[in-house]
């Protein structure tokens, strides 16, 4: 072959940023602990020394990621310098756009950030902390100046609640047109600005805790293998954790109840699945409305979350630890509870095509697992239990699925007041 027949093969210029987004969308559907470097170079397109080349581990990778989304949030939380004299209302609907703007660009990196994060490491985590808490400090702030009569806990409510339903496009797949997605996002977020939350003195309380017969080995081991794989994240739990937590002798008693681990894993979201899935058709039956049903369902499935928060959350966040057949039927379960309501919403609001409702489904599911991460109400006498009690989440969930306020939506079926 001629100098001049010569192929030159020359390294892409953005070969890190490839590299980087091709690791955050793995890491985003498989887990920081479920993907390799192997996995990464393949995907890429590279050997896995060529990988090794730019990134010097997995971690790094992971790191450099979730660090880069912390330092994009807390900047489109900043103002340039000539917007900093419109008036608040303007200020604060530009930097929810610049927020939306950011999330969709980086999509796959907030779905790690949001259920990865927690295995940085305890100084790098606390820099990714520092950079979302400036945002919504920022969003906080400016909430106050919009509405100077709310208190310090409702501005920080209506906050991580802004943040979340902007962040919840990182949970699924459901797409939409960036100019659509963007209107549709900022509306939901309007509406939680303007609604009225109940006072914190209307809270009903938690469901009742139901006492588990230590009879029922295989329900109590379910319950605490959930409470520990919420406290340090499955791949860091170990069946002999598990038996230690339910009292049994040795971990082969575990493999009497449940073939592994993960058999476990499985069994706790098929539960999680259920009962959501369990509540649509009682709702729809007993509902002269779709409204009606709807606001059943909401109440229903914030009941659900607060009962079992550790579960609602561990769904959300080890999802990718179950196999690949119960990923494939947890997947079509899903799928069913989001069409059902998807169907009563856009029976509710007309207006909306079924992708939007889709969207709107799924920031209303993820707001309450984040309020219940942010404002944790694992104790029924914490302070932070009365910043975001259950009425609180099941208005805010009202709010971001019907619009503001609430009741204009449903006014006319005669449920629920504003």
């Amino acid at each position: 072959m001629s100098v001049e027949e010569r192929v030159i093969r020359r390294r892409p210029k953005n070969r890190r940023a490839q590299i980087a987004a091709t690791s955050a969308a793995a890491f985003g559907s498989l887990g920081y602990h479920g993907v390799s470097m192997e996995d990464i170079a393949t995907r890429v397109g590279i050997s896995s020394a060529a990988l090794y080349r730019h990134y010097p581990s997995k971690y790094a990778l992971f790191r450099e990621e979730l660090l880069r989304l912390g330092a994009i949030t807390a900047d489109a939380a900043t103002l340039p310098p000539e917007a900093l004299d419109l008036p608040p209302a303007q200020r604060l609907s530009q930097i929810i756009d610049r927020l939306i703007g950011e999330t969709i660009a980086n999509r796959s990196t907030v779905a790690l950030a949001r259920w990865e994060g927690r295995y940085l490491d305890a100084t790098d985590k606390q820099g990714l902390d520092e950079q979302f808490a400036y945002a919504i400090t920022t969003l906080r702030r400016l909430i106050g100046e919009v509405r100077p009569e709310l208190d310090g806990h409702d501005r920080a409510v209506r906050a991580v609640t802004l943040l979340s339903v902007i962040s919840s496009i990182g949970d699924h797949h459901a797409a939409l047109p960036a100019k659509t997605l963007t209107a549709l996002l900022h509306s939901a977020c309007a509406a939680v600005i303007a609604t009225e939350l109940p006072p914190a003195g209307t809270d009903p309380g938690p469901p009742r805790a139901v006492e588990i017969p230590l009879s029922f080995k295989h329900e109590l081991l379910l319950k605490k293998a959930v409470e520990l794989f919420h406290e340090r994240g499955y791949p860091n739990v170990s069946v002999e954790d598990i038996a230690a937590a339910a009292d049994l002798s040795a971990a082969s008693a575990v493999y009497r109840y449940y073939r592994s681990k993960g058999d476990l894993l499985a069994a706790a979201f098929r539960r999680a699945a259920d009962r959501v899935s369990g509540a649509i058709g009682p709702a729809v039956a007993s509902s002269p409305t779709p409204a009606e049903a709807l606001t059943k369902l909401v109440d229903l499935y914030v009941a659900g979350s607060f009962a079992e928060r550790e579960l609602t959350f561990v769904y959300y966040a080890e999802f990718g630890h179950v196999s690949a057949e119960e990923r494939t039927m947890l997947r079509n379960v899903q799928r069913l509870i989001v069409a059902e309501w998807v169907r009563l919403l856009v029976a509710v609001r007309p207006e909306l095509s079924e992708g939007e409702a889709r969207i709107l489904v799924q920031a209303a599911f993820g707001l309450v697992v984040d309020l219940g991460r942010v404002f944790d109400d694992s104790d029924a006498e914490s302070p932070s239990r009365q910043i975001c009690p259950q009425q609180r989440v099941i208005r805010l969930m009202e709010t971001v699925l019907f619009g503001y306020p609430p009741a204009a939506a449903m006014g006319e079926t005669g449920v629920k007041g504003a």
